[in-house]
């Protein structure tokens, strides 16, 4: 018996084609001055994104979350007078702390591109959705693996008081 040679379709030969040329035609160069808000911070996360001259495939949108990603849920105030310490970056207002809302850490925030969506945050055998509306600045300080949440993300969780503060989480987008 005669086996047929495997043909791939053409279009999807033409899409893989085309995805491979326009991520590798994409030139960077990391010392480029970007401008804006937080123009330093931006040029040195457009520096990680840039290697040999070219955009890494990660850099476009956001980091894929596949499934419940394991994190460090801390506590935050995003109101005027909290220790949030500014307005959130995704409109540069204050929110209350009623609210069920987050940060993320810079790399899960990516440039804002997961601004306002929502986030599945697990504890135990509670869940609740919650908005982003912030950064977590990694480079100021910010561990690479934090869900920074309001006290009403904390209530809604039902986290026991004592645990306040800092507790382990997992989240997915939702």
């Amino acid at each position: 018996m005669k086996q047929s040679p495997i043909i791939f379709p053409i279009p999807f030969c033409i899409l893989i084609t085309l995805f491979i040329s326009s991520t590798e035609a994409q030139s960077c160069n990391p010392n480029e001055k970007l401008a804006g808000k937080n123009s330093l911070l931006r040029r040195l996360n457009h520096s990680d994104r840039c290697k040999n001259g070219k955009f890494s495939v990660a850099s476009k949108g956001s980091p894929l979350v596949v499934g419940n990603t394991n994190s460090i849920m801390t506590i935050n105030s995003f109101e005027k007078s909290g220790d949030g310490g500014q307005p959130s970056e995704c409109d540069g207002k204050d929110h209350s702390d009623d609210t069920l809302i987050v940060a993320l850490s810079s790399e899960w925030y990516n440039h804002g591109q997961r601004c306002f969506k929502l986030i599945n945050i697990y504890y135990n055998d509670k869940s609740v959705q919650a908005m982003v509306v912030d950064e977590c600045d990694s480079n100021k300080g910010c561990r690479d693996d934090i869900v920074d949440a309001s006290k009403a993300v904390w209530k809604a969780l039902q986290v026991p008081k004592d645990e306040f503060g800092e507790t382990t989480v997992t989240w997915s987008d939702a």
